[in-house]
């Protein structure tokens, strides 16, 4: 399974919303009017099958989404996930059997296939409205030797700090604004408890050691800047780069020290066998005062949990090196389409729209990056602040390093080297054997 498909499959259903919620796609309130569909052709009673990771009760949703557009066009959207997405795709597309439209949770594998010449390029109507709702940078996550192949679908936002307001208060301490402050925070709350602040868990089951990814991604990103953060996830540069082991000293100063973990599990090696979903109990009980993990943590906490800015749980995201740097990773889908048919343009075209993205947020669990998608329809108010940051034209977004890395790397050495880095094994030595994991020519 890779990354993005166990980060998909954690989330509970607590994350999904409630099923009875009315679609907000097809003139419902809250959604923007406008490049719903696409082309003119009469594609009544035509089938268009998707193919994607999404599974389950995330499926059902997707299917819900799109109801009102299929009543009004006329096509039948049948949609399938699995857990097999990678290596079935490949074979389906291979034998010559692939699906219309295929959900792609991974750039690279994306590109690939584009690569490959199995994707078509996307419509002009698909192009214009990745153009007018998505940024620049997630135009680029879809387009693949200068030809735009497909539009994004959903978005997460990672490096949420989250925390207990009241603690803050009671503690006489304020959220960071840089990565400084934080680290003095997280000294200033130690002092005054005597107690770890923070609790990490790593565990989760064969993908153990991924939440750690999420850690050195983030703190590339901010230290070395976007130039070195693209060039590591596409192996320019290595793991064994000094700016790489930067964010390894960095992120060790927190997840390596004893003092500062792991609150309310044990010591520092604890980390691997705590599950990455046991530190929001502890957060809500003010058994850790602090932890790393993305917005879908709000759908762990004990019934009950008020996450609000003035309530038991809340988050920040993870600062930069200076004040105001909104800089963040992430994760999402691109849509590419195995044929060109009018039937095939048209779904692409809705789901490229704002009123598909407003349907689907409605429903509850998801956000996009789509701008014309109102935050007010993400039900969790997290999610809103998500959506907030991703509309912000001063956000800079990238995504996640380890989904555009290859399999070998991002959910093999990268993984297996974070879980030896906190079981003791020496920083240098673990750099070098997850640089081991990249393809040779």
């Amino acid at each position: 399974m890779t990354l993005s498909q166990r980060k998909r499959l954690i989330a509970p259903l607590a994350l999904l919303g409630a099923a009875g919620i009315a679609l907000a796609g097809c003139g419902a309130p809250g959604a923007p009017s406008g490049g719903g569909g696409g082309g003119g052709g009469d594609v009544d009673g035509e089938t268009v099958t998707i193919y994607g990771t999404i599974v389950e009760a995330e499926a059902e949703l997707l299917d819900e989404s799109w109801a009102d557009f299929e009543e009004e066009t006329g096509i039948d959207i049948k949609y399938e996930g699995s857990q097999d997405f990678e290596t079935q795709l490949g074979t389906r597309a291979q034998g010559g059997n692939p699906p219309d439209i295929a959900i792609f949770p991974q750039p690279g594998l994306f590109a690939d296939f584009a690569s490959r010449d199995f994707l078509v390029p996307a419509p002009e109507e698909v192009e214009a409205n990745a153009t007018e709702y998505w940024s620049e940078d997630w135009v680029n996550y879809g387009t693949v030797d200068d030809t735009f192949y497909g539009a994004p679908l959903m978005a997460s936002v990672k490096g949420w700090i989250w925390y207990s307001p009241a603690k803050f208060a009671e503690w006489g301490v304020e959220v960071p604004k840089t990565l400084d402050e934080l680290n003095t925070l997280t000294a200033t709350i130690q002092s005054k408890t005597g107690a770890a602040p923070w609790c990490a868990g790593f565990e989760s089951g064969t993908a153990t050691g991924w939440p750690g990814t999420d850690w050195i991604e983030d703190y590339v990103l901010r230290q070395a800047g976007t130039d070195v953060y693209d060039q590591w996830a596409a192996g320019e540069v290595p793991f064994t780069d000094p700016q790489i082991k930067t964010a390894f000293d960095s992120v060790g100063e927190i997840l390596l020290n004893p003092s500062y973990v792991n609150a309310g599990f044990g010591d520092v090696r604890s980390i691997n066998s705590t599950a990455f979903g046991a530190v929001a109990p502890a957060l809500a009980e003010g058994t850790c005062a602090l932890t790393h993990q993305a917005s879908f943590l709000s759908g762990f906490y004990p019934e009950g949990t008020n996450v609000a800015e003035d309530g038991d749980v809340w988050a920040f995201i993870l600062p930069g090196e200076t004040e105001g740097d909104v800089t963040v990773t992430g994760g999402g889908e691109i849509v590419g389409a195995f044929s060109d048919s009018e039937a095939t343009q048209q779904v692409q075209t809705y789901l490229s729209s704002p009123e598909w993205a407003n349907s689907r947020v409605s429903l509850g669990g998801v956000v996009s990056a789509n701008s014309g998608l109102d935050p007010e329809n993400a039900q969790d108010p997290i999610l809103q602040e998500t959506v907030k940051i991703l509309q912000d034209p001063e956000t800079t977004f990238r995504f996640d390093a380890s989904d555009l890395m290859p399999g070998a790397v991002g959910a093999g050495t990268f993984w297996k080297g974070m879980v030896d880095w906190v079981n003791g094994a020496s920083t240098d030595s673990v750099l070098t054997q997850i640089e081991t994991g990249w393809p040779t020519e």
